[in-house]
């Protein structure tokens, strides 16, 4: 991971800028975006890019190279996806009231409701749009191995997606196809499975649609990542149904190691432990520490106690709880160093 990150983040760079900074690489994110091409080439999916993910519009012209567009979570990102991304946009939310859904209207190729209600309250605000929307349904597969709650959207009791019961019977005239988001960070093997109860559940339903999403949380780029397996997934879902399209969102797998966040050390202070201080928070810049509670690498650093000294970093807000976590360092921290957290 270090050797990577002096790779492509040198030290010679990050000592210069001023802090609290996020850098990206361009060139990381150009060589993600040619394995997720593969995969295009391959199956004939077509690949978007999650915006709640990344939403950086400079980054979009070097994206939009590859990808066939953006998905959004509502009105303000399928505007962002139209004007700066320029292709595809196609907007999921588990709700839109009625102004919402006419800004979501006049910026989306594809419109997806997560509930029958949702569908039946808008459809008519669409058909009146004049313009050529396709509509999608979100369904719950039934299968889901993602092991934090908070990022499970097929945990029992979600909110998000339809179960197989609640189509039964429903008129799906006007329905152009069905969404599900099941994976998070993980593997090919988990589609496998995922997929699987997902035919069983609503395969008698694809051969009246056009397409299926196959939602986010698909971790393409990351060493390991089963790429054949995907692709053979995908290729023989598609022959299984009559060459259906197939759309993949994944976030993180855009940008993957394509971004570090650079802080600096303001002051070192001891409580029972030794404290460091930074110019970020934690709250603030990466709020994921906190609510997963999520880790981030910093380069040169390790678990509290491997190296020879460890310290507490903590933000700069006034909340108690902001802080990143505890690491060991090599030497002790002071004022002016610079720290490198990674996938940020």
């Amino acid at each position: 991971m270090d050797e990577r990150l002096r790779h492509d983040f040198p030290q010679a760079f990050t000592d210069r800028v001023e802090t609290p900074c996020y850098l990206i690489s361009e060139d990381v994110i150009a060589a993600n975006c040619r394995i997720l091409d593969q995969v295009q080439q391959r199956t004939g999916a077509k690949i978007l890019l999650a915006l709640k993910a990344f939403a950086l519009p400079a980054l979009f012209p070097l994206i939009a190279r590859t990808l066939h567009g953006v998905c959004a979570s509502g009105p303000i990102e399928a505007q962002l996806g139209r004007e700066d991304f320029g292709r595809e946009v196609h907007t999921y939310a588990p709700a839109y009231t009625a102004a919402q859904l006419e800004r979501v209207i006049r910026f989306s190729d594809h419109i997806v409701f997560n509930s029958i209600a949702q569908w039946h309250r808008h459809r008519g605000a669409i058909a009146a749009s004049g313009r050529r929307i396709e509509v999608g349904l979100r369904i719950n597969p039934g299968h889901s191995e993602v092991e934090i709650d908070l990022y499970n959207p097929c945990l029992p009791g979600s909110r998000f997606g339809i179960p197989a019961a609640g189509l039964d019977g429903v008129d799906l005239d006007g329905i152009d196809g069905l969404h599900f988001h099941a994976l998070c960070e993980q593997n090919a093997d988990v589609l496998v499975r995922v997929l699987a109860s997902f035919e069983q559940g609503f395969g008698h339903l694809l051969p009246r649609l056009r397409w299926v999403n196959f939602g986010g949380g698909h971790h393409i780029t990351r060493d390991g990542y089963d790429l054949d397996l995907l692709c053979t997934t995908v290729t023989d879902f598609r022959r299984r149904h009559d060459r259906i399209a197939v759309y993949l969102e994944p976030g993180e797998a855009v940008v993957l190691h394509g971004g570090v966040f650079v802080a600096t050390v303001l002051d070192t202070i001891s409580n029972g432990i030794d404290i460091a201080i930074l110019d970020c928070s934690a709250e603030t810049h990466m709020p994921d520490v906190l609510a997963m509670p999520y880790r981030p690498h910093i380069a040169g650093a390790g678990q509290p106690g491997e190296l020879a000294h460890t310290y507490r970093l903590g933000g700069i807000s006034c909340l108690a709880g902001d802080v990143i976590g505890d690491y060991s360092f090599p030497a002790r921290l002071i004022p002016g160093d610079r720290l490198v957290l990674a996938d940020m």
